[in-house]
């Protein structure tokens, strides 16, 4: 695309976007919308809230649904370590999950089920 066609695109674009802002200044619940709040922050101000204060307020329960997602999501149960010993050479592996270079060439040697026959124990 030649830098004047996008130039005249752009400018249609822009003409778009400034109908619209008109067409949304001129609508009523939009006016009726930003003089709450400006009303609120007024309000806010003059009392000394900040918004997490008035959402508390209005809402007690925002709190707990807020940080009961965030929560969940970042602390994991960690996995539990797992010991192996291979009883051919006597070396030990411990790992908390099952993509460790070493447990992966002993089953690809030996496969899946004699190795996890070779698990010494699990701690947490």
């Amino acid at each position: 695309m030649s830098l004047l066609n996008e130039y005249i695109q752009k400018e249609q674009q822009l003409k778009q976007l400034q109908e619209d802002l008109q067409r949304l200044e001129g609508d009523q619940r939009l006016k009726s919308e930003l003089e709450f709040k400006a009303k609120l922050e007024a309000l806010m101000n003059e009392f000394g809230k900040r918004p997490s204060d008035v959402i508390a307020l209005l809402d007690p329960n925002a709190d707990q649904r807020g940080s009961k997602g965030a929560a969940t999501s970042s602390t994991r149960r960690k996995r539990r370590l797992k010991i192996y010993k291979n009883p051919h050479t006597g070396e030990v592996i411990e790992t908390r999950g099952g993509n460790h270079k070493g447990l992966r060439s002993w089953k690809d040697e030996h496969g899946d089920e004699a190795v996890e026959s070779w698990l010494e124990r699990m701690e947490d």
